[in-house]
């Protein structure tokens, strides 16, 4: 079932032909949902060359639009880079985000959150021949690559190797191209992320994981605050994810192929 609050939108957005993100997108199927996802994190959230998306996030995005009314055909995927995630919510530009987004104070500020659906930790990601940083401390003087937006090394920074040479992309491909070219020493973010690009084909061997668990990071999908029918109804959608099976399912589907192991399904939040 779509929340009151979606069907009430479309009825006004199909009457006035205008408006922004989810009603500005209406096809010949009827109506559209725009989803917020990251277009360059394989195991995630990737846009591949043929124009497809594949990934953990993507899945569950897909599942949860399922339960609200959407088909598959009904989504228009739309980029969510880390820091501009709050924007496009609070601008209407999508629906809501499934794009490894970490529930923190600092967001909840700006936006509401459905779950968590995906527990993971902070880790680093290195050159495979790498044998100096085992532990966090031995970034201190050490280039440290992260994103714009990323809170993961701010917490490094701040808190853990405040003598660490910062450096933020857009992006995190970006960062790796910079590890492999030895530009950074180390890409900090969580370990389901440095896993997904570890165990690419193309990156057998040039990098490794540390091994640590410098955070807890708790995914949650992202949606405009104040929004507690599409809250509600997203919630129910991710617990009978987990319940029907399909949770299991995904986590081995996407991350099966790595050393990474995950967490249990963390407890929902109301």
């Amino acid at each position: 079932m779509r929340s009151l609050g979606a069907v009430g939108g479309a009825v006004v957005l199909a009457l006035t032909a205008t408006g922004c993100g989810l009603g500005s997108d209406l096809g010949g199927n009827g109506e559209k949902i725009a989803i917020g996802i990251k277009f360059d994190q394989p195991g995630l959230g990737l846009k591949n060359a043929d124009g497809s998306y594949t990934g953990f996030d993507v899945d569950v995005a897909t599942y949860v639009a399922k339960k609200l009314g959407y088909s598959e055909d009904d989504i228009v995927w739309k980029e969510a880079p880390s820091a501009e995630r709050e924007n496009l919510i609070k601008n209407g530009d999508v629906k809501f985000v499934v794009a490894t987004y970490s529930i923190n104070e600092k967001r909840l500020a700006e936006v509401d959150f459905a779950g968590p659906y995906f527990l993971t930790h902070q880790d680093l990601l290195v050159r495979g021949d790498e044998v100096s940083i085992t532990k966090v401390e031995d970034l201190n003087s050490r280039k440290l690559c992260s994103v714009t937006g990323s809170t993961s090394a701010q917490n490094v920074k701040e808190k853990l190797a405040p003598k660490a040479a910062l450096q933020q992309f857009g992006g995190y491909s970006e960062c790796l191209k910079g590890l492999e070219e030895k530009k950074v020493d180390a890409l900090t973010t969580d370990a389901a992320i440095l896993a997904g690009y570890a165990s690419q084909q193309q990156h057998w061997g040039k990098f490794k994981l540390v091994g640590l668990s410098l955070s807890d990071e708790n995914y949650g999908i992202g949606l405009k605050k104040g929004d507690t029918a599409l809250k509600g109804d997203i919630n129910k959608a991710l617990g009978e994810m987990v319940s029907d099976g399909t949770w299991r399912k995904l986590v081995r589907k996407h991350f099966s192929l790595s050393s990474y192991k995950s967490e249990p399904p963390p407890t929902i939040r109301n």
